[in-house]
């Protein structure tokens, strides 16, 4: 994952409202939850929306990633968080947060309803008593086109960057076949990667949050169009 393009993510998602949404989220989080002050982003990235929850709404915002070169990032952005590398399916922190993001469609990357088990488990132990999980979902079975295709081009450093995205679907797995063609006064230079994000129902989504002792409830809208689950304890 992202093997090939740590330092080109900011630049194809330059245009992303990453303050909006941190805004929606903040509210979200405020609803539930009114005295909350710190934020656990879960696959934060390279920690755009850990540092507008952090300047525009006031919380302590620490993040967790699995890819070095966003942790490098986010650490860059947010010198008032502790971010670390860590896999969302079995982090083990030593404090509690009054709210946890997974935002972005992060939790797609946990590829199998096992791991989206054990990832929600791992958020839910995190939580204070009063506590509000918010994760953003990748898209749910039948929500892909296999064999779908698009094309970026953006401006670099220097260059231009093209990436081409080719989808391939293999029962509840998405593909996402990435080439970018970089290009510099030096020449061109080509990179691969391949992403695999597991698809997942509304039910087994919810039924994760509940086998985590949480009750979830689904916003059909969400940030992008692709929905919201917020959850907290059952008790």
């Amino acid at each position: 994952m992202f093997s090939a393009s740590v330092d080109l993510y900011d630049l194809f998602y330059a245009s992303k409202d990453y303050r909006s949404e941190a805004a929606r989220v903040a509210v979200i989080i405020r609803e539930r939850n009114p005295e909350a002050i710190s934020v656990l982003d879960v696959g934060c990235g390279t920690g755009e929306h850990a540092r507008y929850l952090a300047t525009d709404h006031g919380f302590e915002v620490d993040g967790i990633d699995v890819q070095p070169g966003f942790i490098r990032m986010a650490r860059e952005k947010n010198q008032l968080g502790v971010f670390l590398c860590a896999d969302m399916r079995n982090f083990r922190l030593n404090r509690s947060y009054d709210a946890i993001v997974c935002l972005f469609s992060s939790i797609g990357y946990v590829r199998d309803k096992k791991n989206l088990h054990s990832a929600v488990v791992a958020m839910a132990a995190h939580l204070t008593t009063r506590g509000v999980l918010i994760v953003e979902p990748w898209f749910e079975p039948g929500g892909m086109e296999h064999g779908y295709v698009t094309c970026m081009a953006v401006d670099a450093p220097g260059g231009k960057v093209c990436r081409m995205t080719h989808t391939t679907l293999e029962r509840r797995l998405s593909r996402l076949q990435f080439e970018y063609l970089i290009g510099t006064p030096d020449g061109l230079r080509r990179e691969s990667e391949t992403h695999e994000l597991g698809l997942f129902s509304r039910e087994e989504m919810t039924a994760a949050f509940h086998e985590a002792g949480l009750l979830a409830e689904f916003e059909s809208e969400g940030l992008i169009g692709r929905g919201l689950y917020v959850a907290s304890s059952r008790t």
